[in-house]
């Protein structure tokens, strides 16, 4: 049997600690440990691990960006999120970056354990409360280039008319614009839109 190549990624020392002795004892090999998201990237691509092990909440360079960068660097790397949160928008986008797995860090040993091997064999692994968020949570829809030029107008602080004057387009056009932005978004005003937007990395 193959030994499974791990890379742990969390910028608190003694997390890593103490899951490289975890993972060591169950005779999962850790090839390398990172602080920051930025170092795991780096680490990924001159270590190839089979899996990462990425913690979301990093200084810098976040975990779903780093999972976005390994993921498209890295061929058959697999990155599984180990996080404490379970949020919606969080699991998302993880998943959305190309995340193998969403698990939390109250998983036991075993289940840790296998949710890598699985991972480095090709399959998803999700923690039961994630799969059941994931599978529930409604599926976003993408903007349009129209509404996205809206709402990052809107990001600029410009109001109603002076996007419509931006973009030669009526005022009302600008606001039904707005309206199916928001519902796409599941936000009710104009602040929310731009934040979700931003937060799913829909506006420049």
């Amino acid at each position: 049997m193959t030994t499974t190549r791990v890379l742990l990624a969390d910028d608190h020392p003694v997390v890593r600690e103490g899951l490289s002795a975890m993972l060591e004892a169950a005779d999962v090999e850790v090839v390398g440990q990172a602080a920051s998201g930025g170092e795991a990237v780096a680490l990924a691509e001159r270590l190839r691990p089979d899996v990462v092990l990425m913690d979301l909440r990093m200084p810098g360079v976040d975990g779903v960006e780093a999972t976005r960068r390994i993921t498209a660097a890295v061929p058959g790397c697999r990155v599984v999120v180990l996080t404490t949160y379970e949020t919606d928008a969080d699991i998302l986008r993880a998943v959305e970056a190309g995340a193998a797995g969403y698990l939390l860090k109250g998983t036991s040993r075993a289940e840790l354990v296998a949710a890598l091997d699985a991972a480095a064999r090709g399959e998803t692994v999700l923690s039961p409360s994630v799969a059941r968020r994931l599978f529930q949570a409604p599926r976003p829809q993408p903007l349009s280039s129209r509404e996205r030029e809206v709402l990052t107008l809107v990001g600029r602080g410009l109001s109603n008319a002076e996007i419509g004057r931006e973009l030669f387009i009526t005022e009302a056009t600008v606001k039904t614009h707005l309206l199916r932005t928001f519902k796409k978004l599941d936000v009710s005003d104009r602040t929310a839109a731009v934040m979700a937007a931003m937060d799913r990395g829909l506006l420049p």
